[in-house]
């Protein structure tokens, strides 16, 4: 191994806290298993092993664990490339492929690849394949999405295969058919002759013929060495017959896959490579046989024949379930029956081979029944340990051309045959179980031993826990964007994943051709500097945690204005941005305390919008729904949780679900609320001051952006995490600086707040192009928005301030004897607002509607609102005493301001 790619490989397995032991790396925690029985070889750290070979086995390639070190050849190797031109190709063929040159040699070449569309390139390795060829990209292959390998265009190999250079086809008596060139050079290197067919479809039609004509009377065997994905094992079977047909001797030989991370050939190879233990060499003589058998029980041509292969190779099993053609069979040999056959046979069939006899007694005694006309499987096991759940998850497939289906068992129903029946049953059309409980249990005991598990998150967006983006049918980690495999969740390295939310569904193109960039200046253009500034608070919310986790808070963002000011329209846009269509927020008013928690729990790095909060509901009195009251929202600017519910245990659990995301909200009236909740928002009000002809037009453009044209922002943000994050920790103090420095400022909350606004539209720079005029007047917008917030803390809402004005009136000059106060301590005031009423009519005072009074009072800062309570009034002392009635009177109570 390379020193310079040793070092990072030795740094980079630090992760698994290994212990060096002369020239070896031990006691490492191994991912799969958890015990501390992970090693490696310190000098050549190709492999890292778990040593539980019975109860766990794991074992990977640092190549597939950390891909990154293995995919920047030409860089590495730019010096040695002057003298040599294929030195970054023969790089990689040695590192990364593990082959030994002096096999291959003269068979590829170095060559380059440009992609127009994204305007990048890679150099390639490339092989001559019948009149055309056939590349593999080298320099970081996943900056072309799906593109890794390809033929040139134009070119065809259909029934042709490409061979070693030096594999003499008229000499062997086996040929194994592989998909890729790297596949066959990988068997190569262990004398086995392999021929690769490029592609799992292609049927060598034309080199078969050739070689039959070369060798009439002495055709090798075929050996169909496909993939053992879907597609590989499907094609398999195709070549099989066919090749049959064509009178050809076929085998199979198969690599059976663990979970979605595929092995092929050149996998077992590189594994290989770093074992001198014969028992762990997966190619040698005694390897490659289980492979063989897994070939022969794919290409078996009935279910009685699949299961003697089966019991064969272990007949310590005399009961067993089995797969074939979709449906769930079940085998079970009868040994007193199997003995009086083959007592019976070699009597009547005295010249038999002795194999023959076991064979024909063994189908005699093996009863095979159908206990499932579907092939339910169980994948992985996946658990939400906050909420103390857990659940199987099977994928269920069927013998017609129905699609498989994919759901979830919980322990019950994979315990007894009545509730596995129901569920299968509930969740696959037409789908019967018809076994017993013993088969459902012998069943379930050998297929969830040592199951895969997979962490889950319930919620979409960014996990801290695993420092990665769940993005629906897309996962962004450490800027690499990972797509959802087959059994739906995310393979990254080490890790695997999967989000169990299925409220919120995000519809992301990351098609980077298909990315329009000019959507921000149509932002500009219709909503000028406010526009982008509700736009960095947007981009800000897929940093949220990251931000809360070193600067410990994050702040709202409210914004309000006049009807048909464009707000709605703005924020629709913004959450297409993310690939969320046709939405803009839900109405806290009209949910319960319940779907409120859901609401904000369902969601990490993203906004949560709270649309029409301050509707004015009619019967609230009525109403089974509780009023929205803003100071729910405290605990949200710290990331706590805005609401914890008992758990159903026999203890005193609860469940409070840390506040991921941010809080947006739009309405047209201002947030009325607690002095706290206030000085926790961004405030933005929206007007029509500035609409003119033009900036409809670009509002109208805007409007018009589909989804798939701008949703890559999300991608282009979340795969530049590091630089932004580095941005906004550097810029975030200098701003707060900055802005304590004004003298209005008196608010270290609010400069705080505003100081990342100002932090994350630095950072907005690298991700969307703002001019400097741009740039200048949202940073100006945050400037004035954090002086305005201070002026508005400092003061009372201008319907309050309406109230006290005439309350003073009303209430007299004359502190002995006032009109409304009917407070006895000097220090407060106590007022009915229906005397206050009475007495506003009487003098013909205009006054505020009281509903909306009602709304704002507690807010009152110029004398602090105490409480709601009855009191003794001062007021009705004299009448009480003339009339015997109470002196109680229903008030709302505030301290006298200084």
């Amino acid at each position: 191994m390379r020193d310079d790619i040793k070092h990072e490989v030795l740094q980079r397995l630090g992760q698994f806290n290994f212990k060096e032991m002369k020239g070896w790396l031990r006691q490492g925690r191994c991912p799969s298993c958890g015990k501390k029985e992970l090693y490696t070889n310190a000098d050549k750290p190709w492999v890292v092993r778990c040593g539980r070979l019975n109860n766990c086995g794991f074992e990977a390639n640092v190549k597939d664990i950390y891909p990154d070190l293995f995919d920047n050849w030409s860089n590495r190797y730019q010096e040695q490339q002057q003298s040599n031109p294929n030195a970054a190709a023969d790089a990689y063929l040695i590192l990364a492929r593990g082959f030994s040159l002096d096999k291959i040699w003269g068979c590829y070449t170095q060559e380059t690849y440009y992609d127009n569309r994204l305007k990048i390139g890679s150099a390639t390795v490339r092989f001559k394949v019948a009149d055309t060829w056939w590349e593999r990209l080298i320099d970081q292959p996943s900056r072309f999405g799906k593109r890794k390998a390809g033929i040139q265009p134009g070119g065809h190999y259909a029934g042709r295969w490409w061979m070693p250079p030096a594999l003499d086809l008229k000499t062997v008596d086996q040929i194994w058919l592989t998909e890729g060139i790297f596949d066959a050079i990988a068997l190569w290197h262990h004398g086995i002759p392999a021929v690769s067919l490029i592609s799992c479809s292609n049927y060598p039609e034309y080199e078969l013929e050739q070689l039959a004509k070369e060798r009439p009377n002495n055709r090798p065997t075929l050996v169909w060495a496909l993939d053992g994905d879907q597609a590989g094992r499907s094609y398999t079977k195709r070549g099989v017959e066919r090749a049959r047909e064509a009178g050809w001797l076929c085998a199979a030989a198969t690599i059976p896959q663990q979970g979605q991370r595929k092995q092929d050939w050149n996998d077992l190879h590189l594994l290989d490579r770093n074992s001198d233990d014969p028992d762990r060499q997966h190619l040698s003589q005694i390897g490659r046989k289980k492979y063989l058998h897994h070939g022969a029980i794919l290409i078996a041509r009935t279910a009685t024949e699949k299961a003697l292969l089966i019991y064969q190779n272990d007949n310590r099993r005399t009961e067993f379930d089995f797969e074939f053609g979709k449906r769930l069979y079940w085998f079970r040999m009868d040994v007193k029956a199997y003995q009086s056959a083959l007592d019976r046979i070699g009597a009547e069939n005295g010249d038999l081979a002795d194999d023959e006899i076991r064979e024909r007694a063994l189908a005699e005694a093996g009863g095979i029944r159908q206990i499932a006309n579907c092939y339910p499987l169980p994948l992985y096991f996946q658990e939400n340990k906050l909420t103390d759940e857990s659940w199987y998850y099977f994928r269920v497939e069927f013998p017609h051309s129905g699609a498989a289906v994919k759901n979830t068992f919980s322990a019950s129903m994979v315990c007894t045959s009545s509730e596995f029946k129901k569920r299968l049953l509930g969740i696959a059309p037409g789908a019967v179980y018809t076994g017993s409980n013993m088969m459902l249990e012998r069943m379930m005991e050998r297929q969830l031993y040592n199951i895969k598990r997979v962490e889950t998150v319930d919620y979409i967006g960014y996990s801290r826990d695993h420092g990665c983006y769940v993005l629906g049918d897309m996962a962004i980690k450490d800027g690499q964007i990972h797509r959802i495999n087959g059994e739906d969740y995310f393979d990254i390295g080490t890790l695997s994943v999967k989000s169990l939310n299925k409220s919120v569904t995000l519809e992301i193109n990351d098609n980077p051709a298909e990315y329009r960039t000019d959507w921000p200046d149509l932002i500009w253009r219709s909503s000028g500097a406010k526009g982008l500034a509700a736009l960095t608070f947007w981009f800000g919310s897929l940093f949220a945690e990251q931000i809360r986790a070193t600067q410990k808070s994050f702040p709202f963002l409210e914004v309000v204005g006049e009807a048909a000011s464009g707000k709605s329209t703005l924020i629709e846009f913004l959450w297409k941005l993310f690939g969320r269509d046709d939405y803009e927020g839900f109405d806290p008013s009209k949910s319960s305390l319940a779907a409120r928690a859901r609401n904000f729990a369902q969601v990490s790095g993203l906004p949560v919008v709270l649309i029409e909060g301050d509707r004015e509901r009619l019967g609230d009195e009525k109403s089974h729904v509780k009023s929205f009251d803003w100071d729910e929202l405290k605990t949200a600017y710290n990331g706590r949780s805005v609401r914890a519910r008992g758990m159903a245990t026999s203890g005193n659990e609860t469940y409070e679900p840390p506040f991921r995301g941010t809080v947006v909200i739009s309405q047209n009236n201002e947030v009325a609320a607690s002095d706290a909740v206030m000085q926790r928002i961004v405030h933005l009000y929206f007007d029509k001051s500035h609409h003119t002809p033009k900036t409809k037009e670009a509002a109208d453009a805007l409007n018009a952006l589909k989804t798939k044209d701008v949703s890559g922002f999300i991608l282009a943000a979340t795969k530049r995490e590091a630089q932004i994050m580095k941005t906004v920790e550097e810029r975030t103090p200098y701003r707060e600086r900055q802005l304590l420095q004004m003298p209005e400022m008196r608010s270290t909350r609010l400069a705080k707040n505003h100081a990342q606004m100002l932090a994350l539209a630095d950072a907005l720079r690298l991700v969307v192009k703002l001019d400097d005029e741009q740039f200048q007047a949202l940073t100006d917008q945050f400037m004035q928005m954090a002086l305005e917030r201070q002026q508005a803390i400092n003061t009372d809402h201008p319907l309050v301030q309406e109230f006290w004005e005439a309350y003073e009136y009303l209430n007299g000059p004359d502190p002995v004897s006032p009109k409304l106060n009917h407070s006895r301590d000097p220090e407060l005031i106590a007022i009915n607002l229906n005397h206050f009423i009475q007495e506003a009519a009487e003098k013909k005072q205009q006054i505020p509607a009281i509903r909306d009074l009602k709304k704002v009072l507690k807010t009152s800062r110029r004398n602090k609102f105490v409480d709601r309570r009855v009191v003794n009034s001062l007021l009705r002392e004299n009448a009480s005493l003339a009339s015997g009635s109470s002196t109680s009177v229903s008030c709302w109570v505030f301290e006298k301001g200084k």
